[in-house]
């Protein structure tokens, strides 16, 4: 029988996993902690039931996902004048004293501009891209933890690559304008 997983050990290693994916997933940078915690509660309760048929990952990717949705539908619930609007940092953009500022601000302006990217996909694209591209996830164990067919899972990431590369292309024509001299 396996080792019983310690929830502190699944916490420390995958927590960063679950931030990027929840604020790649579009939860607002306000509501990033409240949506995280809500994953790992339910990591702490169910952690026990966790049988190894697929990776913790893969697991880790359901609950957050469930959890997203649940999110967006007591958000779409509420009035516009009680939805959270603040602005958190986003450590994707904090400072990194190894670069030069304009190589920061440059950075931080692509992270900005790949977010709004994401944001216009639908879930099932923008899941795919995320968990391929850029965390790295293997198309079977993608296509595992979105609970679908490894084919599907193939033409939703194309499509999604298409869509980033259409919008990155807009963006670049629409900003031509700063970088001819």
């Amino acid at each position: 029988m396996a080792q019983p997983l310690d929830f502190t050990d699944v916490y420390d290693e995958y927590f960063a996993f679950v931030w990027r994916t929840a604020r790649r997933m579009g939860v607002d940078s306000s509501a990033l902690d409240d949506v995280c915690q809500e994953v790992f509660l339910v990591v702490h309760r169910r952690l026990g039931e966790f049988e190894g048929r697929s990776s913790l990952r893969t697991w880790l990717f359901g609950i957050l996902m469930r959890v997203v949705q649940v999110h967006r539908r007591s958000l779409s619930r509420k009035s516009p004048a009680h939805r959270a609007t603040g602005e958190l940092v986003d450590p994707d953009t904090l400072a990194d004293h190894h670069r030069a500022p304009d190589e920061m601000a440059t950075g931080t302006e692509a992270v900005r501009i790949a977010h709004a990217l994401l944001d216009q996909m639908d879930d099932d694209k923008r899941a795919a891209f995320i968990l391929s591209e850029l965390e790295e996830m293997p198309a079977a164990e993608l296509a595992e933890a979105v609970g679908a067919n490894i084919n599907t899972v193939y033409a939703r990431l194309r499509a999604a690559r298409q869509e980033f590369a259409a919008g990155a292309a807009r963006h670049r024509a629409r900003d031509r304008w700063r970088f001819d001299k």
